[in-house]
C-alpha cells in the first residue's frame, strides 16, 4: 500500500510540474493565433519612412511572457515591432473573462483568468484578486522598460510622447507604449482606486469588457444597461485626471450615456463597424458619427468578428466605412492582438495593412495617419501635460 502511495504522489507531482510548465504556454500559442501565415510581407518601398506606428489596443501582458525576447508564437513582442518600425503599442489589461466567453450574453460569476494567473504560478494575491493581478500587470510593463535598456519606454505623459518622437527621429529601433484597461471592475467597485491606477501610470480605461459591472452595462452583458450612480461618478473623475475614455465593449445605453455626461474625446479602442460588419460586438453608425463629431478616435480590428472578414483587405475596408463617414484623421489599428484569439496575423504583417490600404485608395499621407498618426496626435491633444 505505502508503494502505492509512493507512485501516486509521484504521478501527481509529475502532473502538476508538466501543468505548470506546459499548460501557460500551450494555452498562449493555441489561441492567440494568426489566420494569415505570411512569413515576408511585402513592403511598400516607403513603409520603413512612416513615421509612427501604432496600435490601440493588446493584452500582451495577460500572457507570462518575455516581451524584450522574439517568439515565434503570440502576436507582439519588442522584437517584432523593431522588425516592422512599429514605434507605439497600448498594453491593455485583462483582468477577469467569463467561460464561455461569447458576444451576445455573458454573466460575471466565473473567471478564467484566476485560473490562468494560478497555472502562471503568479503572485498569489492574483489568484483571487482581480485589483491585485491588474497592479501587477502595470508593475510588470515598467519592469520591461527598465530591463530594456532605453529600448522600450512607456509613455504617461505629453511631455514624455513628444520626448520619445523627437528621440526616435534619429533612432528608428526605440519602442514605446502606454497602459490601458479593459473592464473597470478592477477598481473593486471603489473610485478611489482609480488614482492608485493612474499613479501606475494607466491612461485609457473601457469601463466593461464581457459583462456588466458596478459601473456600467456590456454589450455583452446579462442586463446591458447603462452608466450606474457611480459609473457617472467615474467619468467626471477621469475627466479630472485627463484619463481617456475607451467605448469598447460598452452596451449601447452605457455609450449614450458617456456621451450626455462628458464633451472629452473619446475612443473606441478595438471595434467593427456595423455598416460593413453587422453584429452585436460592433459599432452603430449614429455612435461613429459622435465620436466623429467629438475629435476621437476608432481603432478597427484585425479579427474576423471585427471586420467579417480574415485578412488585411476586410481590415482595409472597414477602415475605408470609417474615413468616409468622420474623416480620415479619425481612424486608427485596434488590433486585440494577444486577446486569445485569432488575428489575421501577427505585428510583422502590419505591412499588408499598408497594401490593403493603397487598394482602397488612400493616399500615401492618409495611410501615415491610418498607421499611427491619427494615435499619436490624439494623446498629443489628450493625455496629461505632464
Amino acid at each position: 500500500m505505502k508503494k502505492i502511495v509512493k507512485v501516486l504522489a509521484l504521478l501527481f507531482i509529475l502532473a502538476a510540474i508538466c501543468f505548470f510548465i506546459f499548460a501557460p504556454s500551450y494555452i498562449d500559442k493555441t489561441t492567440n493565433v494568426v489566420t494569415l501565415v505570411d512569413t515576408n510581407p511585402q513592403k511598400v518601398i516607403w513603409y520603413d519612412s512612416i513615421p509612427f506606428i501604432a496600435d490601440l489596443h493588446c493584452d500582451a501582458l495577460l500572457w507570462n511572457r518575455d516581451n524584450l525576447k522574439r517568439h515565434e508564437y503570440g502576436h507582439v513582442d519588442i522584437p517584432r515591432m523593431q522588425e516592422v518600425n512599429m514605434a507605439f503599442q497600448v498594453f491593455t489589461i485583462v483582468s477577469k473573462a467569463p467561460r464561455g466567453i461569447n458576444i451576445e450574453k455573458n454573466d460575471d460569476k466565473t473567471d478564467q483568468i484566476s485560473l490562468l494567473s494560478f497555472a502562471q504560478l503568479r503572485n498569489p494575491e492574483d489568484w483571487f484578486s482581480v485589483k491585485k493581478r491588474a497592479i501587477h500587470q502595470t508593475e510588470a510593463l515598467f519592469k520591461t522598460a527598465k530591463k530594456s535598456d532605453g529600448a522600450f519606454r512607456i509613455i504617461t505623459n505629453k511631455e514624455t510622447l513628444q520626448a520619445y518622437i523627437e528621440d526616435r527621429k534619429s533612432k528608428k529601433t526605440l519602442t514605446a507604449g502606454m497602459l490601458g484597461i479593459e473592464g473597470a471592475h478592477c477598481l473593486n467597485n471603489e473610485i478611489a482606486n482609480l488614482k492608485e491606477f493612474y499613479n501606475a501610470g494607466v491612461r485609457y480605461i473601457g469601463l466593461t469588457h464581457f459583462f456588466d459591472n458596478a459601473w456600467a452595462g456590456s454589450k455583452h452583458g446579462m442586463e446591458k444597461g447603462g452608466l450606474t450612480e457611480k459609473g457617472k461618478l467615474l467619468i467626471r473623475s477621469m475627466d479630472s485626471l485627463h484619463m481617456i475614455i475607451d467605448l469598447a465593449h460598452s452596451s449601447t445605453k452605457t455609450i449614450d450615456d458617456i456621451f450626455a455626461i462628458t464633451n472629452s474625446p473619446l475612443i473606441i479602442s478595438h471595434t467593427g463597424v456595423k455598416g460593413v460588419c453587422d453584429n452585436n460586438r460592433n459599432l452603430s453608425d449614429a455612435h461613429l458619427l459622435e465620436i466623429g463629431k467629438r475629435n476621437g478616435l476608432v481603432g478597427i480590428g484585425l479579427w474576423e468578428t471585427a471586420v467579417c472578414g480574415t485578412d488585411a483587405a476586410a481590415t482595409a475596408k472597414s477602415i475605408r466605412y470609417v474615413a468616409d463617414k468622420i474623416g480620415v484623421d479619425k481612424v486608427a489599428l485596434g488590433s486585440d492582438f494577444d486577446g486569445a484569439i485569432g488575428t489575421h496575423f501577427d505585428v510583422t504583417g502590419l505591412p499588408l495593412i499598408v497594401n490593403a490600404l493603397l487598394k482602397e485608395g488612400f493616399n500615401k499621407e492618409d495611410i501615415y495617419k491610418i498607421m499611427g498618426g491619427n494615435v499619436r496626435d490624439f494623446l498629443l491633444n489628450n493625455l496629461p501635460s505632464k
